[in-house]
C-alpha cells in the first residue's frame, strides 16, 4: 500500500508493506553517499540489509536510548558526513524508531543547508506516528525536542515485519500512540483496542494511524492550528518523560498524560484499555517536578499553553489556557 502525504513542497510517498525493507534500492534513490544511521537497540541486520542496497554506505550506530538525541550526538552524524565527502546530492536514512528518526532528520535538514532524508521506521511508536510529518529535533538542556526543524522526509518504507523483533513492552509502548489518534479522531479504530484485537491485527493500526496523521499534517504542516490534536497527552507526558525518563518509554507517558485530559466517561473506557495493554494509569514520580518541566514545553505561549481534550471518543477540543490553571486543573485531576 501506498500513501501520500501532499504539501504544497510537493509531498512524500510512504510505502506500508511487509518485505519492503529489502526494496529500499528500488523505493528510495540511494545511488549516491548514503549514511545509513542506526542504534544499538535495533538488530544490526537492519542497517546491513539497507547498506547493501546503497551505492557507497557509511553506518552510524548510535547508542539506543533518549540520551542520543543531543548535540554531541548530532555532531558525530556531521563529522561522519564531512570526513567522508558528502555533498549537497547524497542522503541520510534513518533505520530505527522516534530517537533515530528525530537526531538523523535534523542532521540532515543541517548539513549544507539541507540533504535528502529518507525514513525506514522500525518500532511501532515511530511506523504509527513520528516517522511522517517532518518534525526532527534533538533535546537540550534537559527539555525535549527544544532544538529541531521542520523537514519533510523525501520517502519513508513502513514495514511491519520488522516488529517481530521487539519486546512486548516496545509494542504496547508505541501503541499508546495509536490509542492517542484513536481518541481525537477514529472511534472505530479505539473500539478495537477495547475488543483486545489492536496487535493481531498491527497492520490495520498502522494504516489507520498514518491516515489521520497524514490527514492533520497535510491541513497544518507547522503547527499552528490542527496540528495540535497530535499532542493529545503530551503536554503532561513530556513532563512525565522528564522527571522519569530512565523508568518510562516515550508512550507510557504520554499513556499517563492522557487520562485527565478525557471526560470521566472517556476516561474510564481509556483506562481499561490501557490496562489490557499492561501501560501505567497512575502518575507516580514528583508531581511539581513534572508540572515544572512543562513550562518550557512548546505548546506553551507565553504564560498560556494549547491542550487537547476529548470529551468524547472520536471527537476532541483545543483550548488556551493560562498555564497556572492547566497546572492547578492537573494538580485537582491526579490528586496532587
Amino acid at each position: 500500500m501506498i500513501l501520500h502525504l501532499d504539501l504544497p513542497t510537493g509531498g512524500y510517498p510512504i510505502y506500508i508493506e511487509r518485505g519492503a525493507l529489502d526494496r529500499a534500492g528500488e523505493l528510495f534513490s540511494l545511488e549516491r553517499r548514503v549514511l545509513i544511521v542506526t542504534d544499538s537497540g535495533v538488530p544490526a541486520d537492519y542497517a546491513k540489509r539497507v547498506a547493501a542496497q546503497c551505492c557507497e554506505a557509511h553506518i552510524v550506530t548510535v547508542p539506543e536510548g533518549e540520551e542520543s538525541k543531543s548535540l554531541a550526538t548530532l555532531e558525530v552524524l556531521l563529522d561522519a558526513m564531512l570526513q567522508n565527502g558528502f555533498g549537497r546530492t547524497d542522503c541520510v536514512v534513518a533505520v530505527g524508531g522516534g530517537v533515530v528518526g528525530d537526531l538523523a532528520g535534523f542532521a540532515a535538514s543541517t548539513f549544507m543547508r539541507g540533504i535528502d532524508f529518507y525514513n525506514i521506521p522500525t518500532t511501532v511508536l515511530s511506523q504509527v506516528d513520528s516517522s511522517i510529518g517532518g518534525k526532527v529535533a534533538v533535546n537540550f538542556c534537559g527539555v525535549k525536542n527544544i532544538v529541531g526543524a521542520f523537514y519533510q522526509p523525501r520517502a519513508v518504507i513502513v514495514d511491519p515485519e520488522v516488529l517481530s523483533t521487539l519486546p512486548k513492552r516496545q509494542i504496547t509502548n508505541g501503541l499508546a500512540e495509536a490509542v492517542k489518534m484513536a481518541l481525537t479522531s477514529d472511534a472505530e479504530l479505539f473500539e478495537l483496542f477495547e475488543r483486545g484485537e489492536a496487535i493481531e491485527n498491527i497492520d490495520t493500526v498502522i494504516e489507520r494511524s498514518l491516515r489521520i496523521k497524514k490527514a492533520v499534517v497535510e491541513q497544518d504542516e507547522k503547527e499552528s492550528g490542527l496540528r495540535r490534536i497530535l499532542n493529545f497527552g503530551h503536554t503532561l507526558g513530556h513532563g512525565i518523560e522528564g522527571e522519569s525518563f530512565e523508568k518510562l518509554y516515550h508512550g507510557e507517558c504520554v499513556a499517563l498524560g492522557m487520562i485527565p485530559m478525557c471526560a470521566p466517561d472517556v476516561r474510564a473506557r481509556l483506562i481499561a484499555v490501557l490496562q489490557s495493554l499492561e501501560l501505567p494509569t497512575k502518575v507516580e514520580g514528583d508531581l511539581e517536578m513534572i508540572l515544572n518541566l512543562t513550562t518550557h514545553d512548546k505548546k506553551c505561549e507565553g504564560s498560556s499553553v494549547n491542550v487537547v481534550f476529548v470529551d468524547a471518543v472520536g471527537f476532541y477540543r483545543i483550548e488556551k489556557m493560562p498555564h497556572e490553571d492547566w497546572q492547578a486543573y492537573i494538580r485537582e485531576q491526579i490528586g496532587g
